[in-house]
C-alpha cells in the first residue's frame, strides 16, 4: 500500500510564491514517477509537472516558466516550487505517484492554493 501526505497549500497573493510537498509511504520501488495534478473549478483535473526517479521532468506549458519539481529520494518526497503566482493559477492541487512496473497511480488527497488579486 502507497500513503500519500501533502503539506503547503494555502492563501498567497498574486505575484507571491508557495511551495507543496508530499511524502510517499510505502511500497515505494526503484522507478517511479511523482508529480502534481491540479483541479479548478469547472475544469479537469491537469497536470501541472512531473518528475521520475531518474530526474526527468515535465511542466504543462502554462507553468513551465514560474514552476519547479523536485524529489528527494531518501525520504521519497516530491516538491512543487511555485512563484509568480497567478490567481489563474487557484485550485486543488494533487500529488501523484505511479511506480513504473506498476499501473496503479495512487493520489493525494487535495491541498487547496488560493491566489487572490
Amino acid at each position: 500500500q502507497v500513503q500519500l501526505a501533502e503539506s503547503g497549500g494555502g492563501l498567497v497573493q498574486a505575484g507571491g510564491s508557495l511551495r507543496l510537498s508530499c511524502k510517499v509511504s510505502g511500497s515505494v520501488l526503484r522507478g517511479n514517477t511523482m508529480g502534481w495534478y491540479r483541479q479548478a473549478p469547472g475544469k479537469q483535473r491537469e497536470l501541472v509537472a512531473t518528475v521520475t526517479s531518474g530526474g526527468s521532468t515535465n511542466y504543462a506549458d502554462s507553468v513551465k516558466d514560474r514552476f519547479s519539481i523536485s524529489r528527494d529520494n531518501a525520504i521519497n518526497t516530491v516538491y512543487l516550487q511555485m512563484n509568480s503566482l497567478k490567481p489563474e493559477d487557484t485550485a486543488v492541487y494533487y500529488c501523484n505517484f505511479r511506480n513504473t512496473a506498476w499501473s496503479l497511480p495512487y493520489w493525494g488527497q487535495g491541498t487547496q492554493v488560493t491566489v487572490s488579486s
